[in-house]
């Protein structure tokens, strides 16, 4: 069943591992996206990993889908396995004004706020992939205890830092936008760095750990 080639327009193959996500199918992703970066296919253009899939594209001109898939389908199981991550520490603070959605998360999950608290800091999290804004990191690695679906509706102006949840994912926030996540603190952690050769504080299969502070410590932080 696993994986599925899908042809995307005329440049681009869509190879998925899975319909859910899960460490197994990203692990595959990224194998397969190491082994093409290191054989690649004539007219090859880029590859994109996200969570349970890898986006080929390539030169038209070139190659086609079938030839693609041809080189793909050969390189599966070739790449070499998960390097581990570094690890990461991004601090949260929970107090109420920068934790808006946390009583409602604690009265949906039946938790009460510390409860809540407690299990996101204890959460095992891992950069899956970067998303649709500068620095959108998506971590997978939520405890099940605090997997809630999307707001019906989404909060608008929520404030860059803000750590969000749904699903079984966890994000900070590195602009002011909406959001129909969940918002349960905020972090003062630079995710942005300002470093044009490392513009980002995580790469993709980074651990992430978070600690708490105070409200003091988070107005002190820079």
């Amino acid at each position: 069943m696993w994986p599925r080639f899908r042809p995307v327009a005329e440049r681009g193959l869509l190879i998925e591992f899975a319909d859910q996500i899960g460490d197994a199918a990203h692990d595959a992703v990224l194998r397969l996206d190491r082994a093409l970066a290191d054989a690649p296919f004539p007219g090859f253009a880029e590859a994109v990993p996200a969570m349970v899939n890898l986006l080929v594209t390539f030169d038209p001109l070139v190659t086609d889908h079938r030839a693609a898939e041809a080189h793909l389908r050969s390189l599966l199981g070739r790449g070499t396995a998960r390097a581990a991550g570094a690890l990461r520490e991004v601090l949260v603070c929970y107090d109420d004004d920068l934790a808006p959605d946390l009583p409602e998360v604690a009265a949906r999950t039946g938790l009460t706020a510390e409860a809540v608290i407690a299990a996101h800091l204890a959460g095992d999290f891992r950069v899956f992939m970067y998303g649709f804004a500068p620095g959108y990191a998506y971590l997978a690695g939520l405890p099940p205890e605090l997997r809630l679906d999307r707001k019906p509706a989404p909060r608008r102006g929520v404030a860059a830092g803000s750590v969000i949840i749904a699903g079984a994912q966890c994000l900070v926030t590195t602009l002011t936008m909406p959001t129909g996540w969940w918002i349960i603190g905020r972090s003062p952690t630079a995710i942005l760095t300002g470093d044009a050769t490392r513009p980002f504080l995580f790469d993709v299969g980074d651990r992430v750990r978070f600690r708490r502070i105070t409200r003091a410590e988070y107005g002190a932080a820079p």
